[in-house]
């Protein structure tokens, strides 16, 4: 366990039970299990003073390895809240930050770190922030539970490719993958060859991982992060959106830098620790609360510090062809 008790804002009881009620079964994409945490999902972020949308398309897989070359429709939820002048009371177009978890898991697996762990956490960042928003926020902050990750980060692509084509000013997008597996035993931590010795072999730290266009995010966010004194956080900046470290890929945030915008991954690095990954083992059960609840708060910190430093205008990189 964690050293010491610290006071968090962040309620770890919440958490337990929001990964409870997302793990009872699986649920893959196209379920009826899925559908009902999508529900569970939008009446606590409706409670917490958002207004959530769903956004359902359709698309032939051509990527994952689950269900390659189906026909597969998806439904991203995502949640926004006004944001207004106190002065006038007017409403204000600002630049957005947009943070995400998928919902989504692997049909044989209730997928407690993956990534029920990550959607409690954007279920906490929603709750706090809806009680207590920064009166001197520079950016609107979009919430978003994707779909389809597993089936090839497909609601991810989905959702960078309505920002590119709106012209969105998008800042920066982080997502949340797999926040809750911590193992403090020496050489726990399994790294690509290229990083061996860059990097702890325990595996008790939180990643930030962004790519070149990152630098400022990834900054600001660790810098979020770092406010809590016992969480241990290590970034890496990829080159080349990651194609040559494809570790770095697996989550929503790939898409958005193939299509030009700044984005980063907080992870606890997923199968790179922890062995229960898209196992029927990965329960509630081998989650580390005290280190979830960490991260938690430091992902917390780290979205509040982007809404108030904001995040420079960045003209985006052209996308990469598929």
């Amino acid at each position: 366990m964690m050293r010491g008790v610290p006071r968090f804002e962040t309620d770890i009881d919440r958490i337990r039970e929001h990964i409870t009620e997302l793990t009872r079964v699986p649920r893959p994409c196209h379920s009826v299990e899925l559908e009902f945490c999508r529900q569970y999902v939008t009446r606590l972020l409706e409670e917490s003073g958002w207004i959530v949308r769903r956004h359902q398309w359709s698309e032939v897989n051509d990527f994952g390895e689950l269900n390659f070359g189906e026909s597969l429709t998806g439904i991203n939820l995502v949640a926004t809240r006004p944001t207004t002048d106190e002065a006038t009371g007017a409403t204000m177009s600002l630049p957005r930050l947009c943070v995400g978890a998928h919902l989504d898991s692997r049909p044989d697996t209730p997928g407690a770190d993956d990534n029920a762990s990550a959607v409690a956490a954007l279920l906490e960042i929603a709750r706090l922030l809806g009680e207590d928003w920064p009166a001197d926020a520079q950016l609107e902050l979009e919430l978003v539970a994707f779909d389809l990750e597993e089936n090839g980060m497909l609601g991810g692509r989905e959702h960078a490719r309505l920002a590119r084509e709106a012209g969105t000013d998008l800042r920066g997008m982080i997502s949340l993958e797999m926040l809750g597996y911590c193992d403090h035993r020496p050489n726990s931590q399994q790294l690509p060859r290229s990083l061996a010795g860059l990097y702890p072999d325990t595996g008790d730290f939180i990643a930030i991982i962004g790519n070149q266009n990152s630098t400022e995010l990834i900054e600001v966010a660790r810098q979020g992060m770092s406010t809590i004194r016992q969480l241990p956080v290590e970034t890496l900046q990829v080159p080349e959106n990651g194609t040559l470290l494809q570790a770095t890929r697996l989550s929503d945030h790939s898409p958005f830098w193939d299509a030009g915008f700044p984005a980063l991954m907080i992870t606890d690095t997923s199968f790179l620790r922890n062995p229960h990954y898209h196992q029927a083992s990965d329960s509630l059960e081998t989650l580390d609360f005290a280190f979830l609840h960490a991260v938690t708060e430091g992902s917390l910190n780290a979205v509040r510090h982007l809404l108030i430093a904001g995040l420079p205008e960045a003209r985006p990189l052209e996308p990469t062809s598929d």
